[in-house]
Formats: C-alpha cells, sequence, structure tokens
C-alpha cells in the first residue's frame, strides 16, 4: 500500500498533509527516511517524528465548521490561525479541501482518511456552493461567461451554474476546486470579489451554524453523505 494512502487511512492525517511530512523528511520506513511514493508492506515500522502510529484509531468524526474570515485551513502548527488550533477538538482530524484565508462559509473536518480524495477528485461530480458579492453590477455577460467556463490557470474551468441573486451578487455551484478558482475566474473577467461565501458541500449546508461555530454531522445527513462517496 501506498504510504500515504497508508497513514491517511489511520485517520491521523489526510494524503495531502502525509505528502507535506513526507516531503519534510519526518516519516520514517523501517529507519530509513521515507521517499514519495514509498509501499509499506504488513510488518514495516511506520514512525512520524520518530513515533510510532497508533494501531487503534479513535471513532471517526465528521464536523461542519462556518469558517470565518482569517483562519487559515492547515493542521501546522506554526501557522498563526491554523484550523486544527481553531477548533481545538480533542482528537487528530484534518480538514477536507480548503477555503481560502480571506473567504468564509462551510468546510468539513473528519478524522476519516478514507472519504477524503473521494470528496476531492473533480470526475466525482461532487457539488460545492457558493454566495459570492463583486465590485460590479452583475451581468447577463458575465453569468454566462462564468457558467460556460474560464479560462484560469492555463485550463478551461469546468461548466458550472451561475445565478444572480441581487446586483452585485451572485450564486454559483461548482464541481471542481482549483486553487482560488473563483477569485480567478471573476479576476480574468474584469471582476473583484469583495465577499466570498461556501453554503453548502454536497448535501451538507450551513443551517443556521452561526459563523465561527461547528457540530457535528447528523445522523441523517452522513449517511446519505457517506452513501454518495461509495
Amino acid at each position: 500500500m501506498r504510504i500515504n494512502k497508508y497513514i491517511s487511512e489511520t485517520g491521523f492525517y489526510s494524503r495531502r498533509e502525509t505528502n507535506r511530512l513526507i516531503a519534510a523528511g519526518r516519516i520514517t520506513i523501517n529507519g530509513k527516511v521515507c521517499e514519495a511514493g514509498a509501499h509499506v508492506e504488513p510488518l514495516d515500522i511506520v514512525l512520524i517524528d520518530g513515533e510510532a502510529i497508533p494501531a487503534n484509531r479513535s471513532e471517526p468524526v465528521y464536523l461542519a465548521l462556518n469558517k470565518p474570515i482569517g483562519i487559515v485551513c492547515t493542521a501546522a502548527e506554526q501557522v498563526t490561525g491554523n484550523i486544527i488550533s481553531y477548533i481545538n477538538y480533542p482528537t487528530r482530524i484534518f480538514a477536507i479541501g480548503r477555503l481560502d484565508k480571506a473567504s468564509e462559509g462551510l468546510i468539513l473536518l473528519t478524522n476519516d482518511g478514507s472519504i477524503v480524495n473521494q470528496m476531492m477528485r473533480s470526475e466525482h461530480g461532487h457539488e460545492k456552493e457558493y454566495v459570492v458579492t463583486v465590485d460590479k453590477p452583475v451581468t447577463d455577460e458575465f453569468t454566462q461567461a462564468m457558467s460556460r467556463g474560464v479560462e484560469i490557470l492555463n485550463v478551461i474551468t469546468k461548466p458550472c451554474k451561475v445565478d444572480r441573486t441581487s446586483e452585485y451578487e451572485f450564486r454559483i455551484i461548482l464541481t471542481q476546486g482549483l486553487n482560488l478558482q473563483i477569485r480567478r475566474m471573476c479576476k480574468a473577467l474584469g471582476y473583484r470579489v469583495l465577499k466570498l461565501e461556501r453554503v453548502r458541500i454536497m448535501n451538507i449546508t450551513l443551517d443556521h451554524l452561526e459563523r465561527g461555530q461547528w457540530r457535528h454531522l447528523e445522523r441523517g445527513e452522513l449517511e446519505f453523505l457517506l452513501f454518495k462517496l461509495k
């Protein structure tokens, strides 16, 4: 099994965080510093910072947070305002995906590494919905161009649903997650984002969750989410 899959399934780090640990030389396999793409055999000894990963993972945790502006979606303790320190949950968790520091709204956190890759890959078509305020009136030409796809980062974004909700605000539903995608799309069309809030991930919504507050996913919404990820 590849090392990042092995560690993510323990629930201690996501694959992305595991890759960062590998790059920093903090993981060893049988006493040797782990390299990217390394494989783990059943009897191998895997250590992180010289310590073994506990054999028994904790109970699965699934949280929804209404992230405030200024919180950074990283588990790196040295980063001021990192999301893990902000929540201060009693067991190890990590964020599923990202919401940039200047944005707010819904983000999910878990210790279940098995679902992260399924949720993040764009080919799975999982929806994420945002409400966006911009610096100029939202025109039909703008919404049509956004929905068709915009060239950013040397690719054309996937078609998406865009609806104007007021003179300076629109709603957008994405099925991919390029870096700063909405901000870059708007900039390419001559607009600047003033406020960006994520209000839904698949079937999970903010549901009156106050800014800065988090909650455990309810049984029904969690069961539906996991069913969709199968």
